[in-house]
């Protein structure tokens, strides 16, 4: 079995709101909502990675901040292991990539179609 795929994905939370992204349809999992975030090359640290991916994603700087949760997931076609950081938004996020963008309530979360791995985190932004 190969390596699982780091993954570094970003918690961004505003009035008790979290910032959301839908994946684009032809990608793994499209049509689920996702907290934005994306695959670490080699060669970068986790940092650099969301730094790069909300830039690429998002058209926007941010502060990343600590880890709060990571889990390790296998689905059908491949594992992933995903690294969820806090971070701070430097400015308005502005979609890039065609893809939909929502700030979704806390009490939202458990209802929004999410990815499987993302349930844990799910769970403990809710209870």
């Amino acid at each position: 079995m190969s390596a699982p795929l780091i993954v570094l994905a970003a918690v961004i939370e505003r009035d008790d709101h979290f910032l959301l992204t839908r994946r684009l349809e032809g990608t793994h999992l499209a049509g689920t909502w996702e907290f934005p975030g994306g695959k670490c090359d080699p060669d970068e640290s986790h940092e650099e990675c969301l730094a790069r991916e909300l830039l690429e994603e998002l058209a926007v700087t941010a502060t990343i901040g600590h880890e709060i949760f990571t889990v390790e997931h296998a689905y059908p076609e491949r594992t992933v292991r995903l690294h969820f950081r806090r971070v701070t938004l430097l400015g308005e996020p502005s979609p890039q990539l065609g893809q939909e963008m929502r700030w979704i309530a806390r009490a939202d979360l458990r209802s929004t179609e999410l990815p499987e791995a993302d349930q844990g985190l799910v769970r403990l932004l809710t209870d």
